[in-house]
């Protein structure tokens, strides 16, 4: 009989080595990865104490608040991949060029926010713009493009029966995040195309751009809480599509919404809908964290009472 591990065939063992289907774990192998994240950190807590020193009623101190903002949010961005890359089941070179490759984009992204907004300069839409601001804006906006473009092909590699054969609950959470960060992509590219985030009388695409980058902490650690549960195989399924699909549909919510240019700030069905969906997402983990902790919390309890 041939022997079967971790859904791959005995005969295929060598196969699976190469194609990297050794134990995954959270940032197995994405050191650089992670040190590329923490320096958003630090030009973020650069930002936000120029900010505070110049104060934030004007420039250069407000735009130095919202480049603290950009760089803290790319720096979880960062760190959020390199903990989900591991799951992807991507080979080794793979796994190299999508690293570095983002890896090298991160820097520019951080300087580039940074010190533009330093000099007072919008990075991306700058007002009377010198050569240097129109070429440094350029090659801002080629970046978010390469940044989004390697997404989509590591998107593509969560789609595979390789990486759901390995981590099946922790992939078809992944696979639902990766749904959300995409609105998250085009909603980044409409503010480029719109020249601004605001949109209509009182839509803001900055709602549609962030918030779905969430995803990819969120839904995984659903997933990973499932892992963790002695609730049953069918329930713990159906906690990681609810989750799945009431976050896609809280963000589609919040862009339908948006791009009828009306604010979020209203009682309407859109607005509405947003919250009930993300409120389904947040009682799904508070549901399985609850459960994990009693689990162990009994576990502990009938340890103490053999040694007693």
């Amino acid at each position: 009989m041939t022997r079967v591990t971790n859904g791959v065939d005995g005969r295929d063992r060598g196969t699976a080595k190469d194609l990297g289907a050794e134990k995954a774990t959270w940032f197995r192998g994405e050191k650089w990865l992670v040190i590329a994240g923490l320096l958003g950190f630090v030009f973020a807590i650069v930002s936000g104490i120029a900010a505070l020193v110049y104060g934030t009623d004007a420039k250069p101190g407000s735009g130095l608040l919202r480049a603290a903002s950009f760089n803290a949010a790319l720096a979880i961005f960062f760190l959020s991949t390199a903990a989900i890359l591991p799951f992807s089941g991507m080979g080794k070179k793979g796994r190299i060029f999508f690293r570095w490759s983002y890896i090298a984009l991160a820097p520019f992204s951080y300087y580039t926010e940074t010190t533009q907004h330093w000099r007072g300069v919008d990075p991306r839409f700058p007002e009377d713009p010198s050569t240097y601001d129109s070429v440094i804006g350029s090659f801002f906006g080629l970046t978010a493009l390469l940044l989004a473009a390697y997404y989509l092909v590591l998107a593509i590699q969560f789609l595979l029966p390789r990486a759901y054969q390995q981590n099946p609950e922790l992939v078809v959470s992944i696979r639902y995040a990766m749904i959300a960060v995409m609105f998250s992509f085009a909603g980044g590219f409409f503010i480029t195309f719109n020249e601004g985030r605001f949109i209509g009388a009182d839509g803001n695409l900055i709602w549609l751009h962030g918030l779905g980058f969430h995803s990819i902490q969120v839904l995984p650690i659903i997933a990973w809480l499932t892992l963790q549960s002695n609730l049953s195989k069918r329930f713990k399924h159906s906690m990681i599509h609810i989750s799945g699909i009431a976050f896609i549909g809280g963000i589609a919510a919040i862009g339908w919404q948006t791009l009828l240019g009306k604010s979020l700030m209203e009682w309407t069905v859109l607005p509405l809908t947003a919250i009930a969906c993300f409120l389904v997402v947040t009682a799904a983990g508070v549901r399985l964290l609850l459960d994990v902790w009693l689990q162990r919390n009994t576990n502990k309890s009938k340890v103490e009472e053999r040694h007693l």
